[in-house]
């Protein structure tokens, strides 16, 4: 038996807690290798977060930016308003939290830190648009009584100032240097890959270019790493105002990285999001996240409170 004093006891149960909290995750990493076996000790960073919590008894507290506004894309999206896509995500955020409870007392909570003011500029979807979706989510989350959930964005830092100014603080305290973010593009995949996936979304979501296909791509490339910038630099303010945090993330994630990749929804594509796609309820009761065009072709339109909400197929 250990000398009465030590933490040996404590620290041995807490990380069995930490593990099997870690297991609940797991199932629904979003993974830059999928195929690749990723056991609980692949996560050291992800176990080292959840100890802060589990040593001290406390309530663990997720961090995931996303949900920043709908794609301005009509061939995606249903409008700019959350739909059932962001109902099931949410749901399961929150179901994922009351799992943590049962195998953790003390619970969790997830903080839903919304972006889309951070870049909006960038992805050009008007200001009022995101504001109504991260307000809209808001009351989706009191309205299905999701008490594990809450949003964080730019107005509860900065308050009432002009978004561009928010913009502006944010980007001049917190972003890297587009020099710094072109070397790690060359250098390191992941970022390769974000960067590359994040032009593929700008140059699908532009509508109403009237320049050559050649330079819609040079602006989406430019853009895109304006986007990692402030991405960065919200991951950096999301830090200082949360700094003891599990960092979840809707992007690929490898073992190893200080942000655990989840998955919301099933989607052929990786990269898919809610606010990205429409859902489509499948013959088999599963859902499916996909390009509205695509959902429209296999079923039939499902209207929710008046609003466009999803798809069930035909």
């Amino acid at each position: 038996m250990p000398p009465v004093g030590t933490r040996e006891p404590h620290t041995a149960t807490a990380a069995r807690t930490c593990a099997a909290i870690l297991s609940l995750l797991l199932p629904h990493r979003r993974a830059a290798a999928p195929h690749t076996p990723a056991p609980v000790e692949a996560f050291p960073e992800q176990l080292a977060q959840l100890a802060e919590f589990v040593e001290a008894g406390e309530p663990i507290v997720f961090t995931l930016p996303g949900f920043p506004c709908k794609s301005p894309s009509p061939a995606k999206v249903l409008g700019h308003l959350p739909d059932e896509g962001e109902r099931l995500s949410l749901r399961f955020l929150d179901d994922l939290c009351a799992a943590v409870e049962r195998v953790y007392p003390p619970g969790a909570r997830m903080v839903i830190c919304s972006d889309g003011h951070v870049f909006g500029d960038l992805i050009q979807v008007p200001d009022q648009h995101i504001d109504a979706y991260a307000d809209e989510l808001a009351a989706m989350i009191t309205r299905e009584r999701l008490d594990h959930l809450s949003v964080f964005d730019l107005r509860d830092v900065l308050g009432d100032l002009p978004h561009d100014d928010k913009r502006a603080r944010v980007h001049a305290r917190y972003a890297p240097t587009v020099e710094e973010l072109r070397a790690e593009v060359r250098t390191d995949e992941a970022t390769r890959a974000l960067y590359c996936g994040i032009t593929r979304f700008l140059t699908e979501d532009t509508t109403g270019f009237e320049g050559t296909r050649s330079a819609l791509q040079r602006d989406c490339r430019r853009r895109a790493y304006g986007v990692i910038q402030r991405s960065r630099a919200w991951g950096a303010l999301i830090a200082d105002h949360h700094p003891r945090s599990v960092r979840l993330s809707i992007h690929p994630q490898r073992p190893g990285t200080a942000k655990f990749g989840i998955r919301l929804l099933e989607a052929g594509d990786a990269w898919t999001t809610p606010w990205h796609s429409a859902v489509l309820r499948r013959s088999d009761g599963g859902w499916e996240l996909m390009r509205r065009a695509d959902a429209e072709r296999l079923g039939r339109l499902v209207l929710r409170d008046g609003r466009p909400s999803h798809f069930v197929a035909r």
